[in-house]
């Protein structure tokens, strides 16, 4: 199939006119390509950078056919490359899939035993299995390890830290040693240093960041996607956590704050990427929403939706629209950056070379 695309490109907003063959891009001419897009607005296809294909409404799916449907719901909004991080069902085969968006896989996350959601990661028992935990699922995934930093301690009766400094120090260093980042899931203040100072590569949610936190971020370097649509939950597990009051305070208390801290967090620079946490609480195919929400922590729109395409493409070593790179475009007669409305709807889906 050769198709023909010619518009305006993002961020630059300058004319492009790009050819496609054999699911690649060419920026030179095609003899005999059909022209499919004329006069809109052209951009690489969208990233979801913390999104769980394999989770559902209620836990872990048990079959792929559930997860090819998630999948296809990610490709229609225009989601076409997605982090999966963590993930308890074995979702390799879908690479296999020429129609789906590429999963970016981070394995199984791995948490202690009762710290975290039933069935969703690998326990251990001793935290000193850590490092070779992590080694393995850096082998098994595709170059990310997921982390629980940290969850309801319930003899504390409030969120907690899983793994000692000195762990998580050997932990990262086994992962980058095979060739893997790590990011952890973390809501609270005190796992945070811990994590910095050992070197992991991201941190996920980010409620409890301090003004100390942040500074440790800027020094490591580490990049931050903060799902903002999923914290809009943390009122409701509140709600649903009276029998351990200072848990439920506490999640109240960063729900608050979230939007300073992590608005702080973007003024301090702080790389900043869009991720919905799709997959339990959040229903696939949110991405848009994600974008519309990392306005509200001072990001213009241009810096929102690169946040969840150009920028996080680059981040996870991706191309993004370039001669030679995979054909994967989103179209839209409308200027995407006016919000989710407009960039949850594109009028062109071409995934590979193919439109959908």
């Amino acid at each position: 199939m050769k198709l023909h695309v010619r518009g305006r490109g993002l961020p630059d907003e300058q004319p492009v006119e790009w050819w496609v063959v054999d699911g690649v891009l060419s920026a030179e001419p095609v003899s005999g390509a059909e022209t499919v897009f004329d006069g809109g607005w052209i951009l690489p296809g969208l990233v979801d950078a913390h999104c769980h294909v394999g989770l559902g409404d209620h836990g872990p799916l048990d079959n792929l056919d559930d997860c090819i449907a998630q999948a296809e719901v990610e490709r229609d909004v225009g989601a076409l490359l997605l982090r999966d991080c963590g993930s308890p069902i074995d979702t390799r085969d879908l690479a296999d899939h020429d129609d789906l968006p590429e999963i970016i896989r981070a394995g199984r996350h791995l948490a202690r035993p009762k710290r975290y959601q039933r069935g969703f990661a690998i326990e251990l028992d001793d935290e000193s299995a850590l490092p070779d935990a992590v080694a393995e699922q850096a082998r098994f995934g595709d170059g990310w390890v997921k982390l629980v930093g940290d969850w309801i301690d319930r003899e504390v009766g409030d969120l907690a830290p899983l793994w000692s400094d000195d762990v998580l120090k050997a932990a990262i260093d086994a992962a980058h040693a095979n060739g893997a980042r790590v990011t952890a899931h973390v809501f609270s203040e005190d796992a945070l240093p811990g994590l910095i100072k050992a070197g992991i590569d991201c941190i996920e949610h980010g409620t409890g960041l301090t003004d100390d936190t942040i500074d440790l971020m800027v020094e490591h370097g580490t990049a931050l996607v903060p799902t903002l649509i999923n914290i809009a939950n943390f009122p409701g597990i509140a709600e649903g956590a009276a029998k351990y009051p200072k848990y439920a305070q506490h999640m109240r208390e960063l729900y608050e704050k979230s939007y300073p801290r992590i608005a702080a967090a973007r003024e301090a620079g702080i790389p900043i990427y869009a991720g919905t946490d799709a997959g339990s609480m959040v229903a696939h195919g949110r991405i848009a929403d994600e974008v519309d929400a990392l306005t509200g922590i001072g990001m213009t729109p241009t810096e929102a939706l690169g946040a969840a395409c150009w920028s996080a493409r680059e981040w996870l070593g991706r191309p993004s629209i370039e001669h030679g790179a995979p054909a994967d475009l989103l179209c839209y007669a409308d200027d995407p950056r006016q919000g989710a409305a407009v960039l949850n709807r594109p009028d062109l889906v071409i995934l590979r070379g193919r439109i959908f």
